[in-house]
């Protein structure tokens, strides 16, 4: 009996130690607008990863609009996270995000967007994980140029179409930045047309580049720039829609992700290539920076600029999407 009762024991105390185990498995979040994206699906990925690495577990929860953005702080909560990272499906949203995440003590930090406050500010004072807006921005203008000149396109007859939406900082800084590297390599300024788009996808900007192109008649070759791929993939529709072929066209998006269609076409069109970012990086880096923060107090930097991009096309996009865990 007494042999009997101490192996009982013994796998109480083995019981009580495996729960005192998983008690202590730190649990944080990661939120994410759009998890259908293959984008925030490798941020996923690669922040289970680090939690694989670092044993913490990782809560993943799509978050689409507000309320469900604040529901999700809750459940959070309710099941003990002490913080988590969030790419959140509107900036203006960052003061309610705040002001919840602080009533349960928890720690925030922000990856892809940033919070703007009632009076439409960043909120700097929340640590930001986000690839660098104006560099590549201004890679893709340098892009654009160097495939201008490989095709020796006559500058006099080149236009450039830059869709823009400058209300968004992020937007702003990225067309903003292509602009000027244009300028910066010689491209006349007054060659470059501006023109506002509604939303930032193809309807919006085929609307937009539409509506320039028919401001410009006189144009033969065309450099497509915008925010994203899918603005850039609006422009160049437009130029195929006003008979513009392939061969006069240069359209260089950003993020990759939703270029994969277009680049798979056997036939050549005229979007050229996308600048692929890093989410791996963006998922791994800022939840090991949330887990140093919550476990040794090691404050992160306010502002952690992922600089890492590839130039994808035709030729190695399947190769550069596959090292990313893309394809």
């Amino acid at each position: 009996m007494h042999k009997f009762t101490k192996t009982l024991a013994m796998a109480g105390f083995a019981v009580l130690m495996s729960h005192s185990a998983m008690a202590e498995t730190m649990k944080l979040g990661f939120l994410v607008k759009q998890p259908e994206e293959p984008w925030f699906q490798t941020e996923w990925k690669f922040a289970d990863k680090a939690g694989k690495d670092l044993n913490f577990q990782v809560i993943k929860i799509a978050v689409p609009d507000g309320e469900k953005t604040l529901n999700a702080i809750d459940s959070l909560a309710a099941n003990g996270a002490k913080g988590f990272v969030i790419c959140t499906p509107d900036p203006r949203l960052g003061p309610a995000i705040m002001a919840k995440a602080r009533s349960y003590d928890m720690k925030v930090i922000q990856v892809d967007d940033q919070f703007v406050n009632s009076k439409g500010k960043p909120m700097e004072e929340v640590p930001l994980v986000m690839m660098a807006a104006t560099k590549i921005g201004e890679r893709q203008g340098q892009e654009l140029y160097k495939e201008m000149q490989k095709r020796g396109w006559n500058v006099a007859d080149t236009g450039v179409m830059a869709i823009t939406a400058d209300e968004l900082d992020t937007a702003r800084r990225r067309t903003s930045g292509a602009m000027d590297a244009l300028k910066a390599a010689g491209f006349p300024e007054k060659q470059i047309y501006k023109i506002p788009t509604k939303s930032n996808d193809i309807p919006g900007a085929l609307d937009a580049g539409n509506s320039l192109l028919v401001q410009h008649p006189k144009v033969k070759n065309w450099l497509i720039l915008g925010m994203n791929d899918n603005t850039v993939l609006g422009g160049v529709r437009a130029t195929e829609g006003q008979g513009f072929k392939a061969a006069n066209v240069i359209g260089i998006g950003i993020n990759g992700v939703d270029a994969v269609n277009e680049l798979s076409k056997d036939e050549q069109t005229g979007f050229y290539g996308s600048l692929l970012p890093s989410p791996d990086i963006h998922g791994y880096k800022s939840i090991q920076m949330l887990y140093e923060w919550v476990s040794k107090d090691v404050k992160p930097p306010k502002f952690t600029e992922v600089t890492d991009v590839v130039l994808i096309t035709r030729d190695n996009f399947k190769v550069e999407l596959k090292k990313k865990g893309l394809m």
